[in-house]
């Protein structure tokens, strides 16, 4: 029974390593953190993150290729690490108000330009989860273009929110601009690379054989985010003076994930 637990736990971790979602974890952590008085705590456990998750994945997957965006995770983060220890009071303040945004244009620009460059980085991880014949299909290589154009919007709009926060309400705090739509796109972003390249196995096997399942419905991508109406809801009631709209996200979350569960079943 140990020998069979160790065997599902290393299989399990395994496969979280060669998920993307890993590699953008520091900046995720990053840009969700950093703000006035945040800055050096901030920039520390993403390089920490970092660091370990390159250590963890030799570990666990020896052999396994080094990632762009690995690479990038910790020159980034080390690089901040040196500027907030060698910057002025005046520029750190900037860092602690903008260095977000930065971490997000930085990953829509390392998303896109994979894009423009012919390897989109969701595919250095998705190779390693499949056969090599598959490597260069037109299906395979379509699913990672989606996946990482839509990871580089999901980035742009963090980015977007928190320039909004911070150049037009002058508040990197605000709940709206600081924290709900940036957690919101993420999310999303995060929900969707679980859900399409489901949608577009199911589709492949349909089409080739004309049987299989119903690929998931969009329904399915949606039940999380309505999910989510609830705890925004709750925050809202307790940081922000809008009462009303803290539960009428709360009871809208609470009856459109009823509805979207009811229509996510997909039969077999």
């Amino acid at each position: 029974m140990r020998t069979e637990s160790h065997g599902t736990d290393a299989g399990f971790l395994s496969g979280l390593m060669e998920n993307p979602v890993v590699g953008m974890a520091p900046w995720i952590i990053f840009s969700l953190l950093v703000g006035p008085g945040r800055f050096e705590l901030s920039v520390t456990l993403a390089l920490v993150t970092a660091v370990g998750l390159i250590v963890l994945s030799r570990v666990v997957n020896r052999g396994t290729s080094w990632k762009l965006l690995e690479l990038a995770d910790v020159v980034f983060f080390a690089a901040m690490a040196v500027v907030g220890l060698l910057a002025s009071a005046g520029t750190l303040r900037w860092l602690e108000t903008y260095a977000g945004e930065v971490a997000n244009i930085t990953l829509a620009v390392i998303a896109f330009g994979s894009m423009a460059v012919r390897m989109p980085f969701t595919i250095q991880y998705a190779r390693e989860q499949v056969d090599p014949s598959i490597w260069n299909t037109p299906g395979f290589l379509r699913t990672n273009y989606v996946i990482t154009g839509v990871w580089g919007l999901a980035f742009l709009v963090a980015a977007a929110a928190g320039a909004y926060g911070d150049l037009v309400l002058h508040n990197p705090n605000n709940i709206w601009t600081g924290w709900i739509i940036q957690i919101l796109a993420i999310v999303a972003a995060l929900k969707f690379t679980d859900w399409y390249p489901d949608v577009v196995r199911a589709r492949a096997v349909r089409q080739a054989t004309g049987q299989g399942p119903e690929p998931p419905p969009t329904a399915a991508l949606l039940v999380p985010l309505a999910g989510l109406l609830v705890p925004i809801g709750i925050a809202v009631l307790i940081f922000d003076n809008m009462w009303w709209l803290g539960v009428a996200l709360i009871v809208a979350g609470s009856l459109l994930t009823k509805h979207l569960q009811s229509r996510s079943h997909v039969p077999g």
